[in-house]
């Protein structure tokens, strides 16, 4: 990770996973921000409860993403940050940042204690121990306050880079207007078996997709999921915080994905608004189709 061009006076290192958003900590953020303050976001990985097989890359890939649109929101602020994911266990991810960073204060980010497992791992008294640095903790209530963003996550695999996705999204983004809130997509890519070209289609996909939503100034992020579409949601509903899921397939007569029924089992075991949106198989798509393969 490359140093931004500017001499910092300060430097702030924000240790947080689910409550990376939250609007308490990003309140303390804009408080301390000033030209002379750096600020480094550590993100530890965590691994979902669902799915018989976790990939290693997926739970690295779904800490990245939440870095990824944390710095997003962060940085429209005009606040300088940069970031880095961090070990699985939240003291040896504080602790590699603040010999890498030297920070003069940091701030650690938890749910309430009575959801918080780093609170029950006594986090904020063995940083401040082991650290002697200033140590500020920030509580969290997302399952209660929310979070400041309208997310959504979008899943699809060979339609990912289709214009009827691309489409589908700008619209959303579009019509999103709640005053004082973001529109954030999280793409999920299921890749089609476990091996390593598998996930190689599957990252070039999810690239394309991405790079087509940057260039419209949508704040977007992605990773590859479970090969199987619907532990790869059950697993990104794990990860992030969701208020909308839109799922793109090809028409249902070639549609694997809808031969399962995946949008009604979606529906059923998420009880959020799904969007279906059917990938028209015309000679532009496949062309498209063709080189994101």
């Amino acid at each position: 990770m490359s140093e931004p061009s500017f001499i910092a006076a300060r430097t702030i290192l924000v240790v947080a996973n689910e409550t990376l958003g939250g609007q308490a900590l990003l309140d303390a953020i804009r408080e301390r921000a000033s030209d002379d303050v750096r600020f480094i976001l550590c993100v530890p990985q965590n691994k979902p409860r669902a799915g018989l097989v976790i990939y290693d890359d997926t739970v690295f890939d779904a800490a990245q993403v939440r870095l990824d649109l944390a710095l997003e929101v962060i940085r429209s602020m005009d606040i300088r940050a940069i970031g880095e994911v961090g070990d699985s266990d939240p003291y040896s991810a504080t602790i590699d940042a603040v010999r890498e960073y030297a920070p003069e204060e940091i701030i650690i980010s938890t749910y309430p204690e009575s959801r918080s497992g780093w609170m029950r791992r006594d986090l904020i008294e063995r940083v401040a121990d082991a650290t002697g640095l200033p140590v500020t903790h920030i509580v969290n209530d997302i399952d209660a306050e929310g979070l400041p963003f309208h997310v959504t996550l979008a899943v699809a695999n060979r339609t990912a880079s289709g214009d009827e996705l691309l489409e589908a999204l700008r619209e959303k983004a579009d019509k999103f207007s709640e005053p004082g809130r973001r529109q954030l997509f999280i793409i999920v890519v299921p890749q089609e078996g476990g091996d390593g070209q598998a996930a190689r289609r599957a990252r070039t996909r999810l690239k394309l997709v991405l790079d087509r939503l940057r260039v419209r100034g949508l704040f977007a992020s992605g990773m590859v999921g479970d090969p199987d579409p619907f532990t790869a949601i059950t697993n990104a509903l794990q990860y992030f915080r969701v208020d909308d899921i839109v799922i793109s397939t090809f028409p249902e007569t070639k549609s694997g994905w809808l031969r399962t029924d995946l949008i009604e089992r979606v529906k059923r075991a998420t009880g959020k608004p799904v969007e279906h949106v059917v990938h028209s198989d015309t000679p532009a798509s496949s062309e498209t189709r063709a080189t994101a393969a």
